[in-house]
């Protein structure tokens, strides 16, 4: 066929498409990253990151603020941030740790497929697989599931499975022939846990992921509007990104963090675990810097793949037509406060996330506002189906943020609560933040010898202090204020369901904080 007239009907299959989805409900795309602290996206938090898409979405849509995550029970915080998400509900009316949603919470995918969408699903899924199978009507790899390496260049995948049978058995790697190809091969018992791999290996996981989404707009030709979940497991640990991104930050150049401290100052009740250990203590500057370097560096390499899926619905022309709900699943510390991981409740290192409402359907004098209304991961879920008109389902308990977006309210909630495991409790009101810490005695552990029990108290203006650095609680000044959060603490973990759950901890918070 003459290529003149090969360009022309593609150009006319686009207008035509888009045309035909013209004043119909818009497509929804959901991108959920993972372990993306509020200042890893440049345009929200100002660090030396680069986000160039991040930052156009930013941009050319509506960011929050304070947007956080309520917490975990789990020092894997992806679990609860996760049911959340799909769920609409907060921590403590999830079933257990978060891990299984049950068929009477529906799903996100179901709210959108009885509404007459088509539900896809591609990445990361860290709940159980018959709620996975509800709640899509197909699905491109799944990854982090059933089995994983701990390794983005050799990333285990799995093909979607409409019965929700995934094993390990049908999972695999990608990798490059001698020829440079990818070619698939079958995951053995005998890979080994990384990070061994390197992009010599096989492609990153996150390419992966951004041609799965790719491949579905490039195909999807249902009259449907469709609603995608991208769920990238990065910038979680390893932090490997390919080398040209790792070269965009020199180690010896980067800015230690405002809250940089060589080792936190006490025992927060859950100090050693896995990504504790990721570096030796003390945290010496040159360790942080090595590993902001990394942390930057894949950060820059998932804003790279998530322009190509933004680039993709542009060039088919459906991008007009789509809102796009961006959001990272917690913080992370990575050298704040002394700490690598996210199983704390501290803001950046633990609970603030970015989150960003975007796309063609974003009216022009909403594009590039900020807004600062409190706000959790599990309101998403009401926000996105008042937003596209569709049912919210009985079973959520978040609340939209549309009245906030039309600018009927200022703020949908007052406060926020946070928790993690049994071990510390937050309340943030106003401009001010009460952490409370207890370490139970020896008698409630596990193992060791004896230690007695310990309880620590923080209070921050975040006004004046975002990056939690000056303890206000000890001085005299602010003795009124602590007493009366921690009043209004143990109100709201009486409001919410926060008493002791076998399910959920062996030993409950309030028995040692009263």
């Amino acid at each position: 066929m003459n290529p003149k007239i090969l360009i022309c009907l593609l150009s006319l299959i686009v207008y035509f498409r888009a045309m035909a989805q013209e004043g119909s409900r818009p497509n929804v795309l959901i991108i959920y990253t993972d372990d993306h602290r509020y200042t890893g996206v440049h345009a929200l938090g100002g660090q030396a990151v680069h986000t160039p898409n991040l930052d156009e979405l930013a941009a050319s849509g509506m960011s929050f603020t304070r947007a956080y995550l309520m917490g975990s029970f789990s020092g894997a915080t992806c679990i609860p941030s996760r049911a959340m998400l799909h769920t609409g509900r907060h921590l403590f009316s999830l079933e257990g740790i978060g891990h299984t949603i049950p068929p009477e919470h529906r799903t996100l995918g179901e709210a959108f497929m009885e509404a007459g969408y088509y539900a896809h699903f591609i990445g990361k899924w860290h709940q159980d697989f018959n709620s996975l199978a509800r709640s899509f009507d197909s699905g491109g790899k799944l990854c982090g599931k059933p089995r994983y390496l701990t390794d983005q260049f050799r990333m285990p995948f799995s093909d979607w499975q409409a019965d929700g049978a995934y094993t390990t058995e049908k999972a695999y790697l990608l990798e490059y022939n001698k020829e440079g190809d990818i070619v698939q091969r079958p995951l053995n018992p005998s890979d080994k846990r990384g990070p061994i791999g390197t992009e010599k290996t096989g492609p990153h996981v996150s390419n992966v992921l951004a041609d799965e989404a790719i491949n579905f707009i490039q195909g999807y030709n249902e009259t449907k509007p469709f609603f995608m979940y991208l769920a990238f497991p990065t910038p979680h640990d390893p932090r490997q990104a390919p080398v040209k991104y790792k070269e965009m930050y020199p180690e010896a150049e980067m800015e230690l963090p405002p809250s940089y401290m060589a080792q936190h100052p006490f025992d927060n009740g859950h100090i050693v675990l896995r990504d504790e250990l990721l570096a030796d203590w003390p945290r010496t500057p040159e360790i942080i810097q090595k590993h902001l370097s990394d942390y930057y560096a894949i950060i820059s390499h998932l804003d790279a793949q998530i322009g190509r899926v933004i680039d993709e619905l542009k060039v088919r022309g459906v991008y007009d037509n789509t809102l796009i709900f961006m959001a990272g699943d917690s913080g992370l510390g990575v050298g704040n406060h002394g700490l690598l991981g996210k199983q704390n409740i501290y803001d950046e290192d633990g609970v603030h996330i970015p989150l960003i409402i975007s796309g063609g359907v974003i009216r022009a004098e909403n594009q590039g506002k900020r807004i600062d209304a409190l706000c959790y991961i599990h309101d998403i879920m009401p926000t996105i189906c008042e937003w596209v008109e569709i049912p919210i389902p009985k079973s959520v308990l978040g609340k939209s943020l549309v009245p906030v977006i039309e600018g009927e309210e200022e703020q949908i909630r007052e406060y926020t609560y946070h928790a993690y495991r049994q071990h510390q409790r937050a309340l943030r009101k106003g401009d001010y933040k009460l952490i409370e810490y207890v370490r139970a005695p020896d008698s409630d552990r596990k193992g060791g010898n004896f230690v007695a029990g310990s309880r620590v108290t923080q209070l921050f203006n975040l006004a004046e202090d975002p990056w939690e650095v000056l303890n206000l609680a000890d001085f005299p000044e602010y003795k009124e204020r602590v007493s009366v959060m921690r009043q209004e603490l143990k109100a709201v973990a009486q409001e919410l369901g926060d008493v002791a759950d076998g399910e959920r901890t062996r030993v409950d918070f309030w028995t040692y904080c009263k």
